[in-house]
């Protein structure tokens, strides 16, 4: 099996070496030259554009920053990729998006698999982010042993679509409990607390998150550097707020936690970290949240 990556950044880039690292073959591209460099030097091959690489490989999976994006490359992978291949969709889209592409695809005789990941580019470094995979069991088992070499845990969640709306679940979550924490330790530095030992021990408390554990310790560092961006932040926050409308759920943390990324948005742009979201609150107050002894980057 010939598997072309497309969308070597942040997460991409460490999925397509990991593949790579597990003995795969592998064609990969991107607009950026450069970022190809260490997978070519891995041993992967390198193609000039979408097109060359989906005449060349029997699934093409991609890593993209939006539906838009991700339309435009399938549009000129489809050129090429013959009939029974696959295209695996890693990026973030929403249900209807995933859809509609997985029905242009499948026209051309191209099966559809959806796989978002989650858990953070530093797990994706390590071989271990969260697989959330949706679409046919039969295509989900073809492709486990990628899937399983570019992550850890791995779940299928059912038929096409079901995966997006699990990721922009974890999504909300993870934003929501971003605002939470900075509140809590704004809390803790007017209290007088020590911010490192009062991280500490909400680390070990019945309080504690996956955000507060990672992202928590790029706040006390001061370098927010979570490769994240609040571009990205409000593009899954108005898929899960798209979701509460149509299922008739009220997200009333969810709209508050959008509308705080919007003027996070407003305040630093939208290239900017997403963890400076925890800054607005930071710069109103006057009160920087650092500690000593954490990591500008997670590993």
């Amino acid at each position: 099996m010939r598997y072309g990556y497309i969308g070597l950044g942040n997460l991409g880039g460490h999925l397509a070496a990991s593949l790579l690292a597990n003995g795969f073959e592998v064609t990969v591209h991107d607009r950026d030259r450069k970022l190809a460099d260490r997978h070519v030097a891995a041993g992967g091959t390198w193609a000039g554009t979408p097109a060359e690489l989906a005449a060349e490989v029997d699934t093409v999976i991609t890593c993209l920053p939006s539906p838009a994006v991700s339309e435009a490359v399938l549009r000129q992978v489809l050129t090429t990729l013959k009939p029974g291949s696959t295209w695996i969709e890693t990026s973030t889209l929403g249900r209807d998006d995933i859809l509609r592409l997985a029905a242009i695809a499948q026209e051309k005789g191209v099966r559809v698999m959806e796989a978002p990941v989650t858990g953070g580019v530093h797990l994706a470094a390590q071989g271990k982010i969260t697989v959330l995979a949706g679409g046919d069991k039969d295509l989900f088992d073809l492709h486990h042993p990628a899937l399983q070499a570019m992550g850890g845990e791995i779940f299928h969640m059912g038929p096409l679509g079901s995966a997006a709306i699990i990721k922009v679940i974890t999504n909300m979550l993870a934003f929501i409990h971003l605002v939470a924490d900075g509140e809590a330790l704004m809390l803790a530095k007017k209290g007088g607390l020590d911010l490192g030992q009062a991280w500490k021990a909400i680390a070990a408390s019945s309080g504690s998150s996956f955000v507060h554990e990672t992202e928590g310790q790029l706040i006390l560092n001061g370098s927010y550097d979570i490769a994240f961006t609040m571009d990205l932040a409000l593009k899954d926050l108005g898929f899960a707020m798209g979701f509460g409308r149509e299922f008739g759920v009220p997200l009333d943390l969810a709209g508050l936690t959008n509308q705080t990324f919007v003027k996070g948005r407003a305040a630093y742009g939208g290239q900017a970290q997403s963890t400076q979201i925890v800054k607005l609150l930071e710069d109103v107050l006057g009160t920087d949240l650092r500690a000593d002894g954490f990591p500008a980057r997670l590993e």
